[in-house]
């Protein structure tokens, strides 16, 4: 199925993003002096890229599509998953606000940033993995045939109406543009 190898590859996106997340707030834990607008950026591109491109397919079109195969949407592998988003959401709502308040000078909200920042790498990174190992062979597995070509479809529109050209590719250049700047 096309869906799920279009989410492995934007699995691959984040996890450059990750790594650069990972790399600033060891850098800022260690003491050193890290501009808290990279997080900031690193907070948009979560919010722009992992939630209104990545999720909204999972979330709008494979994890339902799924349920109606009869992988159970509650107590199994997509309510899981579906927490692990929402807590994806809270730490880097977190992430934004304790960068902001460090960018304002608050230097209290360091440790903060740090805090949240590696609780999000470390989410994300099993979140990944469980996806890609677990979650998406079942996929593969209960979605054939017109199942699976109605999900490749509904990806299909939601890039088209709900994500919209170019926006893909404006997040790859700050993927790029954080990895750039974190290994400075």
């Amino acid at each position: 199925m096309q869906a799920t190898s279009i989410l492995m590859q934007e699995h691959r996106v984040i996890e450059r993003v990750l790594d650069s997340l990972q790399t600033v707030a060891s850098r800022l834990k260690g003491g050193e002096a890290v501009d808290p607008r990279i997080f900031i950026e690193v907070a948009d591109f979560a919010k722009g890229f992992a939630d209104g491109c990545h999720h909204k397919k999972e979330e709008g079109a494979l994890f339902p599509a799924m349920e109606a195969a009869g992988i159970p949407a509650e107590g199994g592998p997509i309510a899981v998953m579906l927490s692990e988003h929402e807590e994806g959401r809270r730490l880097i709502a977190s992430i934004r606000a304790s960068a902001e308040r460090l960018q304002g000078g608050d230097g209290s909200a360091r440790a903060a940033v740090v805090e949240n920042a590696l609780a999000y790498v470390a989410l994300l990174r099993q979140h990944i993995l469980k996806e890609d190992n677990i979650l998406f062979p079942m996929a593969d597995q209960v979605l054939q045939g017109a199942a699976a070509a109605e999900v490749d479809k509904a990806f299909d529109r939601i890039e088209t109406e709900e994500i919209g050209e170019g926006v893909h590719d404006r997040f790859h250049a700050l993927a790029d543009s954080l990895r750039d700047r974190a290994s400075q």
